[in-house]
């Protein structure tokens, strides 16, 4: 079961639910969870384990060999990316904006434009009793985190079975990023905090998140804060709250120090298992 957490927005509480559901879920079930938000992954900050495999990760790109290039100019024609520009005696690559289509290298008539790799990152795993963490970090002054993600994902697949949960802490937003991290997911986690910003921000999630299929459910963390429009937008909309997590100072205390909350908290703990419950009723 693939499950991904996500917000339409950065900062309500997407890797504390994701980093505590796995730790809590691994209690009884075999669990990985993958920071998916590789630009700025800090699950790590709360999630302790013995490292098991680490790897560079690439994308390839054209490099121009010019012995060969007879300037016709058909690989910036090609090029939807606007990464290939053709000058009156050179072509210019623009690697960080290639998406590694292949249409300039292939469609060069005299081969001019081989692929080549590029290091865009790095994946670690680690291993802690029955939770496994794995985690990605796009390398500085790079500007695609959905190549990484990709490449994420297929490690995950590739090591994981099926039966395996697989907890997956999106990127923020709703955009490309956001977009490969939760596509063929399960089922898609949407918290969000119960403000007028909150709000705006999870009607764009769910927006998304229809677009692509995905079924969903919403997390109103810091509740208490606010008003009841986030609660009214989902019970017009038909979508399932599956926990209220309060506005509480002692949550935020552990936070702070970098603790899993459910272990010294009864009703964040409380909290998971309706999730947990939810989710599994729904597998069933």
């Amino acid at each position: 079961m693939k499950i991904a957490i996500a917000s339409g927005k950065g900062g309500t509480g997407k890797t504390t639910l994701a980093t505590n559901l796995a730790s809590f879920l691994s209690e009884s079930r075999e669990t990985v969870l993958v920071d998916l938000d590789v630009e700025e992954p800090n699950s790590g900050l709360f999630i302790k384990g013995e490292l098991f495999f680490q790897t560079d990760k690439f994308k390839m790109v054209p490099k121009w060999e010019k012995e060969n290039c007879i300037l016709c100019g058909n690989c910036q024609k090609v090029c939807n990316f606007n990464a290939i520009i053709k000058l009156p005696d050179h072509v210019m690559v623009f690697s960080k904006l290639c998406h590694s289509c292949y249409a300039c290298s292939e469609l060069c008539s005299t081969k001019s434009l081989p692929m080549q790799p590029e290091k865009i990152g790095a994946l670690k795993h680690y291993k802690t009793n029955s939770l496994n963490f794995v985690e990605s970090k796009l390398d500085v002054g790079q500007e695609q985190a959905v190549p990484l993600i990709s490449q994420t994902k297929k490690y995950v697949d590739e090591q994981f079975q099926k039966k395996v949960i697989k907890i997956f802490d999106s990127p923020p937003g709703t955009s490309c990023p956001v977009i490969e991290a939760t596509k063929n997911a399960d089922f898609v986690i949407l918290v969000t905090e119960p403000t007028p910003f909150g709000l705006y921000d999870l009607k764009l999630a769910v927006e998304t998140m229809r677009e692509l299929g995905n079924k969903t459910g919403v997390v109103i963390n810091r509740y208490g804060i606010g008003n009841d429009d986030v609660i009214d937008y989902c019970r017009k909309e038909k979508i399932d709250i599956l926990a209220r997590i309060s506005n509480d100072r002692k949550i935020a205390e552990l936070y702070s120090q970098g603790k899993l909350i459910y272990k010294d908290n009864s009703e964040f703990r409380f909290q998971l298992e309706k999730i947990s419950d939810y989710l599994f009723l729904r597998e069933a």
